[in-house]
């Protein structure tokens, strides 16, 4: 087991550090998806901020900030899975892998693939059924019907099957996935 190591720095070479040259931000690494998430959520931190303000602040609150920041949620957290389809980011035991011959690793690793696939087949289709069911439904206290929010989950679904379909083909032209190479798909940041 490696043992972990903290240089110790003095407070003028922090603040030295600071005259580095800042890092190259590269906006082409974000999809739109990215965006989209983005601005759903600060409009979700906007209702939760109007909400505590005038809940604690000026002692009367907005009940309907409450309704569209749960709304919001739901959108950043199926937009945000869609990011995680496209890099790769979902939660994954890639253990298996390390102990497997090469040939059987890449059978296995296409094979869960294409079980994403299928996944987000079927998913796309129960959430297209499921608001054909709900459609007529109004949000509780405002006059908005919810179908906004359950179109906005089916985009995601259908967002998330485009985007692993994306991901078969790139480890196919590849020949390995991350669950092969985890190493590979390593950001600069980590």
């Amino acid at each position: 087991m490696s043992k972990e190591v903290h240089t110790q720095i003095t407070a003028e070479e922090i603040a030295h550090s600071f005259e580095d040259a800042a890092p190259v931000i590269n906006l082409r690494e974000y999809a739109v998806e990215d965006w989209l998430t983005l601005v759903v959520f600060w409009l979700m931190t906007g209702c939760v901020f109007l909400q505590f303000f005038t809940r604690y602040v000026l002692n009367d609150s907005y009940a309907w900030t409450e309704e569209i920041a749960i709304n919001c949620l739901i959108g950043v957290v199926f937009l945000g899975s869609v990011m995680c389809v496209r890099v790769s980011r979902h939660i994954q035991v890639d253990v298996l892998y390390h102990y497997l011959p090469a040939p059987i690793a890449r059978i296995l690793a296409t094979f869960v693939d294409l079980v994403r696939i299928g996944f987000f087949v079927y998913a796309v289709w129960l959430m297209w059924r499921y608001v054909e069911i709900v459609a007529d439904e109004m949000m509780v206290t405002i006059d908005l019907p919810r179908n906004i929010v359950f179109y906005g989950v089916l985009l995601s679904f259908v967002l998330m099957l485009l985007r692993s379909i994306q991901v078969f083909i790139a480890n196919i032209r590849r020949g390995y996935s991350v669950l092969e190479r985890p190493e590979e798909f390593q950001s600069i940041e980590g």
